[in-house]
Protein backbone atom coordinates (compact mmCIF):
# COMPACT_ATOMS: atom_id res chain seq x y z
CA UNK A 1 0.00 0.00 0.00
CA UNK A 2 3.17 2.63 0.92
CA UNK A 3 4.62 1.57 -2.17
CA UNK A 4 1.44 2.26 -4.69
CA UNK A 5 1.02 5.50 -2.53
CA UNK A 6 4.18 6.76 -3.04
CA UNK A 7 3.95 5.99 -6.86
CA UNK A 8 0.82 7.64 -7.27
CA UNK A 9 2.71 10.83 -5.18
CA UNK A 10 5.17 10.70 -7.85
CA UNK A 11 2.38 10.96 -10.87
CA UNK A 12 0.97 13.44 -9.23
CA UNK A 13 4.36 15.29 -8.71
CA UNK A 14 5.44 14.47 -12.19
CA UNK A 15 2.34 16.26 -13.15
CA UNK A 16 2.66 19.18 -11.60
CA UNK A 17 6.60 20.17 -12.35
CA UNK A 18 4.97 19.08 -15.86
CA UNK A 19 2.13 21.83 -15.87
CA UNK A 20 4.43 24.37 -14.15
CA UNK A 21 7.50 24.56 -16.60
CA UNK A 22 7.79 27.11 -18.43
CA UNK A 23 10.16 27.58 -21.89
CA UNK A 24 12.69 30.58 -22.13
CA UNK A 25 11.71 33.11 -24.55
CA UNK A 26 13.41 35.65 -26.81
CA UNK A 27 13.11 39.16 -25.53
CA UNK A 28 15.47 42.62 -26.11
CA UNK A 29 13.13 44.34 -23.14
CA UNK A 30 15.40 46.12 -20.51
CA UNK A 31 15.22 46.02 -16.66
CA UNK A 32 12.14 47.97 -15.34
CA UNK A 33 11.70 50.46 -12.60
CA UNK A 34 9.88 49.34 -9.42
CA UNK A 35 9.33 52.48 -8.10
CA UNK A 36 5.22 52.60 -8.69
CA UNK A 37 5.46 49.03 -6.65
CA UNK A 38 8.26 50.57 -3.59
CA UNK A 39 5.09 53.22 -3.86
CA UNK A 40 2.08 51.50 -3.44
CA UNK A 41 3.81 48.58 -0.17
CA UNK A 42 4.86 51.38 1.26
CA UNK A 43 1.39 52.94 1.34
CA UNK A 44 -0.77 49.96 1.40
CA UNK A 45 1.67 47.04 3.68
CA UNK A 46 2.76 47.39 7.49
CA UNK A 47 6.18 46.67 8.33
CA UNK A 48 4.72 43.33 9.90
CA UNK A 49 3.33 42.27 6.16
CA UNK A 50 -0.57 43.07 7.02
CA UNK A 51 -2.22 44.34 3.45
CA UNK A 52 -4.38 47.11 3.08
CA UNK A 53 -6.57 45.59 0.07
CA UNK A 54 -9.39 48.24 0.32
CA UNK A 55 -6.62 50.58 0.01
CA UNK A 56 -5.22 48.62 -3.28
CA UNK A 57 -8.87 48.71 -4.53
CA UNK A 58 -9.19 52.25 -4.55
CA UNK A 59 -6.02 52.50 -6.08
CA UNK A 60 -6.25 50.41 -8.58
CA UNK A 61 -5.19 52.29 -11.52
CA UNK A 62 -1.87 52.78 -10.08
CA UNK A 63 -1.69 49.18 -9.49
CA UNK A 64 -2.32 48.41 -13.08
CA UNK A 65 -0.09 50.57 -14.04
CA UNK A 66 2.91 48.95 -12.81
CA UNK A 67 1.67 45.71 -14.40
CA UNK A 68 1.72 47.35 -17.54
CA UNK A 69 5.10 48.36 -16.93
CA UNK A 70 6.14 44.59 -15.86
CA UNK A 71 3.63 43.11 -18.79
CA UNK A 72 6.04 45.06 -21.98
CA UNK A 73 9.26 43.49 -20.65
CA UNK A 74 10.09 40.39 -20.18
CA UNK A 75 13.37 38.99 -18.46
CA UNK A 76 16.16 37.72 -20.89
CA UNK A 77 19.40 36.56 -19.84
CA UNK A 78 21.36 39.33 -22.48
CA UNK A 79 20.22 42.58 -21.33
CA UNK A 80 19.20 41.70 -17.50
CA UNK A 81 21.40 40.83 -14.89
CA UNK A 82 20.87 37.72 -12.26
CA UNK A 83 19.39 40.02 -9.98
CA UNK A 84 17.58 41.94 -11.96
CA UNK A 85 15.65 39.32 -13.14
CA UNK A 86 15.08 37.21 -10.11
CA UNK A 87 13.91 41.06 -8.38
CA UNK A 88 11.19 41.68 -11.12
CA UNK A 89 10.07 37.63 -10.95
CA UNK A 90 9.26 38.49 -6.78
CA UNK A 91 7.74 41.91 -7.47
CA UNK A 92 6.17 40.40 -10.31
CA UNK A 93 4.30 37.51 -7.91
CA UNK A 94 3.41 39.94 -5.23
CA UNK A 95 2.19 42.21 -7.66
CA UNK A 96 -0.30 40.04 -9.69
CA UNK A 97 -1.39 38.31 -6.67
CA UNK A 98 -2.27 42.04 -5.07
CA UNK A 99 -4.42 42.29 -8.37
CA UNK A 100 -6.43 38.79 -7.98
CA UNK A 101 -7.34 38.83 -4.70
CA UNK A 102 -8.15 42.69 -5.31
CA UNK A 103 -10.15 41.51 -8.39
CA UNK A 104 -12.34 39.20 -6.32
CA UNK A 105 -12.50 41.08 -3.06
CA UNK A 106 -13.86 40.72 -0.37
CA UNK A 107 -12.63 37.37 0.18
CA UNK A 108 -12.27 35.36 3.63
CA UNK A 109 -8.91 33.39 1.61
CA UNK A 110 -7.05 33.70 -1.61
CA UNK A 111 -7.90 29.84 -1.78
CA UNK A 112 -12.08 30.68 -2.45
CA UNK A 113 -10.76 32.64 -5.61
CA UNK A 114 -11.54 29.17 -8.00
CA UNK A 115 -11.05 28.87 -11.61
CA UNK A 116 -11.86 25.54 -13.44
CA UNK A 117 -12.26 22.13 -11.49
CA UNK A 118 -13.11 21.78 -7.95
CA UNK A 119 -10.11 20.65 -6.10
CA UNK A 120 -8.15 20.41 -8.80
CA UNK A 121 -7.62 23.89 -10.41
CA UNK A 122 -6.91 26.62 -7.97
CA UNK A 123 -6.37 30.26 -8.26
CA UNK A 124 -2.63 29.62 -8.73
CA UNK A 125 -3.41 27.70 -11.75
CA UNK A 126 -5.95 30.74 -13.27
CA UNK A 127 -3.29 31.80 -16.42
CA UNK A 128 -4.10 35.94 -15.86
CA UNK A 129 -0.79 37.35 -16.19
CA UNK A 130 0.48 38.51 -19.49
CA UNK A 131 3.91 39.40 -20.35
CA UNK A 132 5.28 40.45 -23.49
CA UNK A 133 3.63 37.46 -25.57
CA UNK A 134 3.65 34.92 -23.52
CA UNK A 135 1.08 33.95 -20.49
CA UNK A 136 1.50 32.51 -17.01
CA UNK A 137 -0.15 31.54 -13.46
CA UNK A 138 1.11 31.98 -10.40
CA UNK A 139 2.63 28.61 -10.01
CA UNK A 140 4.64 29.21 -13.59
CA UNK A 141 5.90 31.89 -12.01
CA UNK A 142 7.08 30.54 -8.53
CA UNK A 143 7.91 26.83 -9.69
CA UNK A 144 8.25 27.02 -13.30
CA UNK A 145 10.86 30.32 -12.94
CA UNK A 146 11.92 31.33 -9.53
CA UNK A 147 12.41 28.11 -7.72
CA UNK A 148 13.95 25.99 -10.43
CA UNK A 149 16.31 28.89 -12.03
CA UNK A 150 17.53 31.00 -9.58
CA UNK A 151 17.88 27.89 -6.79
CA UNK A 152 17.63 30.07 -4.09
CA UNK A 153 15.87 29.14 -0.93
CA UNK A 154 15.40 32.34 0.64
CA UNK A 155 12.66 33.59 -2.48
CA UNK A 156 10.24 31.24 0.03
CA UNK A 157 10.37 34.24 2.36
CA UNK A 158 10.03 36.81 -0.34
CA UNK A 159 7.05 35.40 -1.93
CA UNK A 160 3.63 36.51 -0.35
CA UNK A 161 0.37 34.79 -0.95
CA UNK A 162 -1.98 36.47 0.40
CA UNK A 163 -2.13 34.41 3.72
CA UNK A 164 -1.94 35.37 7.03
CA UNK A 165 0.61 32.36 7.53
CA UNK A 166 2.71 33.38 4.82
CA UNK A 167 5.94 35.56 5.09
CA UNK A 168 5.41 38.93 5.09
CA UNK A 169 4.32 40.77 1.95
CA UNK A 170 7.86 43.49 2.44
CA UNK A 171 6.56 47.04 2.43
CA UNK A 172 9.34 48.03 -0.06
CA UNK A 173 9.80 46.83 -3.72
CA UNK A 174 12.78 44.01 -4.28
CA UNK A 175 15.67 45.66 -6.83
CA UNK A 176 18.73 44.33 -7.89
CA UNK A 177 21.15 46.65 -5.70
CA UNK A 178 19.47 45.57 -2.60
CA UNK A 179 18.21 41.88 -2.99
CA UNK A 180 20.80 40.14 -0.83
CA UNK A 181 20.41 41.73 2.42
CA UNK A 182 16.35 42.21 1.73
CA UNK A 183 16.20 38.15 1.04
CA UNK A 184 18.16 37.70 4.07
CA UNK A 185 15.92 40.15 6.15
CA UNK A 186 12.73 38.27 5.12
CA UNK A 187 14.68 34.91 6.52
CA UNK A 188 15.65 36.38 9.38
CA UNK A 189 12.21 37.80 9.84
CA UNK A 190 10.42 35.02 9.26
CA UNK A 191 11.95 32.53 11.64
CA UNK A 192 12.01 35.10 14.58
CA UNK A 193 7.89 35.52 14.29
CA UNK A 194 6.87 33.34 17.36
CA UNK A 195 3.58 32.75 15.39
CA UNK A 196 4.89 31.37 12.17
CA UNK A 197 8.06 29.32 13.86
CA UNK A 198 8.25 28.46 17.70
CA UNK A 199 11.14 27.44 19.29
CA UNK A 200 10.58 26.14 22.78
CA UNK A 201 12.25 24.14 24.84
CA UNK A 202 14.27 22.13 23.28
CA UNK A 203 11.06 21.63 20.86
CA UNK A 204 10.70 23.28 17.47
CA UNK A 205 7.16 23.77 15.39
CA UNK A 206 8.50 25.31 11.97
CA UNK A 207 6.07 26.96 9.29
CA UNK A 208 5.03 24.03 6.60
CA UNK A 209 6.70 25.60 3.97
CA UNK A 210 10.15 23.87 5.42
CA UNK A 211 7.99 21.03 4.96
CA UNK A 212 7.11 21.47 1.97
CA UNK A 213 9.72 23.08 0.30
CA UNK A 214 12.19 20.74 1.92
CA UNK A 215 14.50 19.85 -1.29
CA UNK A 216 15.11 23.54 -1.60
CA UNK A 217 16.95 23.86 1.54
CA UNK A 218 18.56 21.01 2.00
CA UNK A 219 20.29 20.51 -1.48
CA UNK A 220 23.97 19.78 -1.71
CA UNK A 221 24.04 17.32 1.59
CA UNK A 222 22.83 20.94 3.51
CA UNK A 223 20.45 19.70 6.31
CA UNK A 224 17.20 21.79 7.04
CA UNK A 225 18.83 22.54 10.61
CA UNK A 226 21.89 23.90 9.24
CA UNK A 227 19.79 26.12 7.10
CA UNK A 228 17.92 26.77 9.90
CA UNK A 229 20.69 27.68 12.43
CA UNK A 230 22.20 30.14 9.60
CA UNK A 231 19.52 32.88 10.05
CA UNK A 232 17.09 31.99 13.42
CA UNK A 233 18.81 33.84 16.60
CA UNK A 234 17.47 30.47 18.23
CA UNK A 235 20.11 27.34 17.61
CA UNK A 236 18.70 23.60 16.85
CA UNK A 237 20.98 20.69 17.20
CA UNK A 238 20.80 16.95 15.83
CA UNK A 239 18.53 16.58 19.41
CA UNK A 240 16.31 19.08 18.55
CA UNK A 241 12.52 17.62 17.44
CA UNK A 242 10.79 19.09 14.60
CA UNK A 243 7.37 19.43 13.92
CA UNK A 244 5.06 21.74 11.66
CA UNK A 245 2.36 24.00 12.34
CA UNK A 246 -0.91 23.92 10.96
CA UNK A 247 -1.23 26.34 7.85
CA UNK A 248 -3.96 29.70 8.39
CA UNK A 249 -4.98 30.66 4.77
CA UNK A 250 -6.93 33.73 6.09
CA UNK A 251 -6.32 36.29 4.44
CA UNK A 252 -3.25 38.84 5.48
CA UNK A 253 -5.24 42.01 6.67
Amino acid sequence: MKFIKSIIIIIFATAFISSCAVKKIQSSSQPVSHEIWNELVGKYVTEEGKVDYKGFVKDSVRLNQYLAILSSSHPNDTNWNRNERLAYWLNAYNAFTVQIVTRNYPQKSIKDIKNGIPFVNTVWDIKFIKIENETYDLNNIEHGIVRPRFEEPRVHFALNCASVSCPRLRNEAYTAEKLEAQLTDQTKYFLANPVKNKFENGYVQLSKIFSWFKGDFTKKGTKLRDFINQYSEVKINLKTDIDYLDYDWNLNE
